[in-house]
């Protein structure tokens, strides 16, 4: 396929662990040419894209494949406080050891973060300062991560209110604007097989009981009856339901010249360990999208 290295916006959603197809998304563009020049993200959209604009997501892709679950529980920070289960400073730590910080207005790729202002109730466009800043405001996923307290506002995650962020981009002198929803239609998956178990050395009892905890916000929606699923199972479906209809409305009102869209039923927002695979599906649905235009 030839694109005359095409100039393009590039619009990423938010959606948890899902965004790790991102990642896919983002190699296939490159591999058949693609000049990405502007990049929009909300939540874990602002994680990837941020970190593709600092030139970083390969040592990113090699660092969170090699994430098994009891690595991902040692970057969670529990916060003992009511507003949510983690500080969520750990991840951004690692992160900027991981990446270096930087300034957006520094960064060679044009990229705006989306947070939610909960005082004002509006979407917050963070397009300079520090990078991880504004990342650890747009991922600050109620319940889940504190709010992010930054330049007199209270933040949450972008995805509330604008899930894909399309608006930030209608400015770009682009050829094309793409467009990643992670609210695709559930679709026929392959059966995962179940994560190996931790080597006896790593299965410490306090460790186990906190896989445990993991695990019990990971169930995979096989219960038949709200009272079988768990309170943060709850939570994290609604907000994605919430999320799913406002991203068709945010398509509909902004139509990007080309939407790749990652079934939303791939995995839980949870599941970090699965880095491996759901890079692979972001590869796969960006492969039949972009064969579909031929």
């Amino acid at each position: 396929m030839t694109t005359d290295k095409k100039k393009i916006s590039l619009v990423l959603g938010s959606g948890g662990a899902r965004g790790l197809a991102h990642i896919g998304v983002i190699q296939v563009l490159e591999e058949k040419g693609y000049d990405i020049c502007s990049i929009s993200g909300s939540s874990m959209g602002a994680l990837i894209g941020g970190i593709y604009a600092a030139g970083e997501l390969d040592t990113y892709a090699k660092w969170v494949c090699a994430l098994d679950r009891l690595d991902v529980l040692r970057l969670l920070d529990f916060s003992f406080s009511w507003s949510s289960l983690f500080k969520g400073e750990k991840i951004i730590n690692a992160l900027k050891e991981l990446i270096g910080d930087r300034y957006i207005e520094d960064l060679p790729i044009s990229f705006t973060a989306v947070a939610t202002d909960l005082d004002e109730s509006k979407e917050v466009w963070l397009s300079k300062g520090p990078l991880f800043d504004a990342i650890r405001a747009s991922i600050a996923f109620p319940t889940i991560f504190s709010p992010f307290e930054y330049q007199g506002k209270t933040l949450v995650d972008g995805g509330l209110l604008n899930p894909i962020p399309i608006a930030p981009t209608l400015r770009d002198m682009t050829d094309m604007t793409i467009a990643v929803s992670l609210s695709g239609k559930p679709r026929k998956v392959p059966e995962v097989p179940p994560c190996p178990p931790d080597p006896p050395e790593k299965r410490q009892k306090y460790h186990q009981k906190v896989l445990d905890f993991i695990d019990s916000l990971q169930r995979r929606g096989n219960a038949r009856d709200v009272e079988d699923e768990g309170f943060f199972d709850i939570i994290s479906k609604s907000l994605d339901a919430m999320q799913s209809t406002i991203a068709g409305f945010k398509l509909a009102s902004y139509t990007p010249d080309l939407t790749i869209e990652i079934p939303k039923n791939v995995s839980s927002i949870y599941e970090f360990e699965r880095a491996k695979e759901l890079i692979e599906i972001g590869r796969c649905r960006a492969e039949e999208v972009l064969k579909e235009q031929l």
